[in-house]
Order: structure tokens, then C-alpha cells, then sequence
């Protein structure tokens, strides 16, 4: 069997996000080891290098949906780019930047004809809207985008044309925290929609089983998996822009075991990481070392099944 080929995708962007530090999660994801790690357990690599770096500022003129015209520009961007990598014969591993990532892959997906299926790793459901929240910070309201649900912006929304970008059954959350990390609004949305939550303690308890419902949940066909890093316990891994995931959540090497079986599935496109903060990282230098080599396992893992 041939080497499993990964494309290696950069989006220094924190436009998005809750402040200035994610822009330097590529860099330094690279600067642990990342195409090194790849190399070495058998991974044929391509590394196309950055987009456009963009950061976030104050947007005092767009209060509730910050740096909307950059966050956007950095879809669109993405969408063009990853669709230039995705397909069934190579991996895409981006690495942002805001969580809009996951917005920007499934956009890329649908320019290529495919309908997007998202695996979405996070402790967060991200269903927020400008309307719904007072935070501003659009890397907690990517996933309403995707869906197009009320209140979100329509530039953001319709980045891939058509709306939504998300049917409700192609989106799977695993490793949500209902119990601490969502939002009423956010709750009532997956509620009504029929969204499929697969929870914190159940990734925690057994992640391959999890894993495995997770992507039980998904009709055929491609899918890509987003990794938000705030799903980790920040006490295993103190990596994440959000720092309440203390003492909750999976530690890499759980996580690593749920990407294991994601990964390798043939149908599995990519993988897009999102809201690592290195200022953070900075704590614990194993932290971002061990998740190079948590995914460079999860890539070259046996195909399940």
C-alpha cells in the first residue's frame, strides 16, 4: 500500500476569534513538528505553505459580529484554496486560525460538488448568532452560518452560494458540553433541528466507541472532521484560546484515539484545527508537540472495518 499523501494548508487568522493569537498557531504547529512527525511515520507531505494573515482588532463599528468583512474574505479564500487539495486520494490538514475554518472547508467541499459532512470536535456547539449573544466573536457562530439559521449574517452564510451550507443530518458534534458550554439559544436551536450531539463524557469514557457513533451519525460519502483544541482538558493541554476547559474534557492521547478512527476512513477528506493560542502553549511546551504527534498517529493509523 502506498504512503498516505497530506496536503498541509496554513490560515494564520484571528479575525474571527476573541483576540490576536491564533494567527500563530501554523507556525508554530510547524515549528513542533508537524511535517517532520508526518515524514516520519510514512506520510507522503505537501505543504502549500499560509494564506493571508489576518488579525483581529476592536471592530467598534460591528459590535456583535466582529471583523466580519475579514472573517469572511478569509472563507472565501480557504474555500478556493482547499479546493484545490481536497480529494478522496490526499488528506487536508489545515491548520487555522479562527474555528471559521470548519465554515471554509465545508465551502470548499461544496465547490467541488460534494455535500458537505462535517464531524465537529468541540466542547462548544458554535450556534450562536450576532442576535443571539453579545460576545461579538464569530468563531463561536460558525456552525450557525453553516446552517443559516436566524439572525446570522448573510455574508458569512452564503459563502458557497446557496443556503445553508450544512443540512442539519450532515453535522456532528463530538464532544460537546451541554452542561457548562452552551448558550439557551444554542441549546434550543440543536434541539429543534434534531442535531446529533455525541457529549464530553461519553468521548472521555471511550473515544473510539464515540468516534465510531459519531461517524455512524453521517450518511455516505466524503466528510471532513473540524478540531476546535478547547475540547482538550486545558490541564493536559493548556493550548486553547478559551481557558474555562479545566479539569473537563479529553486529554491528547484521548483525543488522539477518537481522531484514529476518523482519520483513516477513505471517506475522511480533512481536518481542519482551530483556536490554538501559543501564548497559552507557552505553559506546558510538550502540549503542541504531543498533538503533532497525537495526528501524525491518527493519519497513518489502520483503516477500521
Amino acid at each position: 500500500m502506498s504512503n498516505p499523501r497530506v496536503n498541509v494548508l496554513g490560515v494564520p487568522n484571528s479575525a474571527g476569534a476573541y483576540c490576536v493569537g491564533v494567527e500563530r498557531a501554523p507556525a508554530v504547529v510547524r515549528d513542533a513538528g508537524l511535517i517532520e512527525a508526518l515524514t516520519a511515520a510514512g506520510c507522503e507531505v505537501h505543504d502549500h505553505g499560509d494564506l493571508t494573515e489576518r488579525l483581529w482588532v476592536p471592530d467598534r463599528s460591528n459590535r456583535y459580529a466582529q471583523n466580519l468583512d475579514d472573517e469572511v474574505a478569509a472563507t472565501l479564500e480557504l474555500a478556493e484554496a482547499a479546493s484545490n487539495f481536497l480529494s478522496a486520494e490526499a488528506k487536508l490538514l489545515v491548520l487555522g486560525g479562527s474555528c471559521v475554518v470548519a465554515v471554509g472547508m465545508c465551502a470548499a467541499l461544496a465547490r467541488l460538488g460534494q455535500s458537505p459532512r462535517l464531524i465537529y470536535i468541540d466542547r462548544h456547539l458554535d450556534l450562536n448568532t450576532p442576535h443571539s449573544t453579545t460576545e461579538g466573536s464569530l468563531s463561536w457562530m460558525g456552525m450557525a452560518h453553516a446552517l443559516d439559521l436566524e439572525g446570522a449574517a448573510p455574508e458569512l452564510a452564503g459563502v458557497a452560494g446557496g443556503t445553508p451550507l450544512l443540512d442539519r443530518s450532515d453535522l456532528v458534534y463530538l464532544g460537546v458540553d451541554l452542561s457548562r458550554e452552551t448558550t439557551e439559544w444554542e441549546r434550543d436551536q440543536a434541539d429543534s433541528l434534531g442535531l446529533t450531539l455525541v457529549d464530553q463524557q461519553v468521548l472521555c469514557n471511550d473515544p473510539g466507541q464515540a468516534a465510531r457513533e459519531a461517524r455512524n451519525s453521517l450518511g455516505p460519502g466524503a466528510f471532513v472532521v473540524h478540531l476546535d483544541v478547547d475540547v482538550l482538558d486545558f490541564l493536559d493541554a493548556p493550548i486553547a484560546e478559551n481557558v474555562n476547559g479545566r479539569n473537563s474534557g479529553p486529554t491528547i492521547e484521548q483525543l488522539g484515539q477518537a481522531l484514529a478512527e476518523l482519520l483513516p476512513d477513505p471517506d475522511c477528506w480533512g481536518i481542519t484545527i482551530g483556536q490554538l493560542d501559543p501564548a497559552h502553549a507557552a505553559a506546558d511546551p510538550t502540549a503542541v508537540p504531543r498533538l503533532v504527534a497525537a495526528l501524525a498517529s491518527a493519519l497513518t493509523a489502520p483503516r477500521q472495518g
